[in-house]
């Protein structure tokens, strides 16, 4: 990723990105085709619109833990989004300064699950008595970056999983997958033309194999029509559960958004435009379907 600046924060999403580019092969495989087609010279090149992290909405964990860390480092809490449906929460945050992604940070509402997903979920987290978040040193990006690759709970059952899977596929997700790098987001209108649209960028994704979600359409569009999402379908990872069972299951993907200029600013050149300019946050509508890009019909279909 791309910074201007050299800051814990910076090292922080350096360390997260690396981790999570080799967990995905469609990270490298699009860095890759981008620079054979001159869209970049290289993966420094590409800017990060924002990135997504899953937390668990539990005591001593969930959104109120997981934020401090980036709090600390000037992001501040912006819009609050609710999914009825898949029982979520999630708040975005703006950072500090312009190199930095957004962030993005979703919560599942354990509460509203069966009382037999809740004993399951509650099985592997009640362990956790006091935030973990509270005994980092934020200002050691290494410690803070490892945090995110540290279990805070038991390795679960291939029993536990699917019974969570069939009911919520985020809370399956979580219970492997913990704070790992959910996305990272490819600012497409920042590229060069014609891969500044959606529409030309996905027929590349395509053409070099990159299977998309195809949940509410290949294009998720806001309400305004400024704001424009695609996303692959996550890669699978060789799951290892507890009594040497073994499933391949969703990992993370790779998200592509589209950020219309506002309307007071269509006129400005393209060179002029900057991030002010364009449409900001995000749309429940749009991050509903996205969420869906580790989801097992989709998976199934890739």
């Amino acid at each position: 990723m791309r910074f201007s600046t050299d800051t814990v924060m910076t090292r922080i999403l350096d360390e997260l990105f690396n981790i999570y580019a080799k967990r995905v092969p469609d990270v490298k495989k699009i860095t890759n085709a981008m620079i054979e087609r001159g869209m970049v010279s290289s993966q420094n090149e590409i800017i990060n619109d924002h990135i997504a992290f899953r937390t668990m909405g539990v005591p001593n964990l969930g959104i109120s833990s997981f934020e401090k860390i980036f709090l600390a480092n000037g992001y501040k809490r912006m819009d609050f989004y609710h999914f009825a449906i898949k029982k979520l929460d999630a708040y975005w945050y703006s950072p500090p300064t312009e190199d930095l992604p957004r962030i993005f940070i979703s919560e599942l509402k354990v509460e509203k699950l069966s009382p037999k997903v809740q004993n399951i979920i509650r099985f592997y987290t009640d362990s956790i008595v006091q935030d973990p978040v509270d005994t980092l040193n934020l200002d050691d990006y290494k410690a803070v970056a490892k945090y995110f690759q540290t279990p805070l709970w038991d390795l679960p059952s291939l029993k536990d999983y699917e019974q969570l899977l069939s009911e919520s596929e985020y809370a399956a997700w979580v219970i492997y997958n913990r704070y790992y790098l959910n996305h990272y987001t490819i600012s497409v209108h920042d590229l060069p033309n014609p891969y500044n649209k959606l529409e030309s960028f996905n027929e590349f994704l395509s053409d070099i194999g990159i299977k998309l979600n195809t949940s509410g359409g290949i294009i998720k569009t806001s309400k305004d029509q400024l704001l424009r999402q695609s996303s692959s379908v996550a890669n699978t990872v060789r799951a290892n559960f507890t009594n040497g069972n073994t499933k391949k299951i969703a990992g993370s993907y790779v998200e592509f958004a589209e950020r219309s200029p506002l309307p007071e600013f269509r006129n400005l050149k393209s060179n002029k435009l900057k991030r002010e300019h364009r449409r900001e946050g995000f749309e429940t509508s749009n991050a509903d379907r996205i969420f869906e890009s580790t989801f097992t019909s989709q998976i199934k279909n890739s």
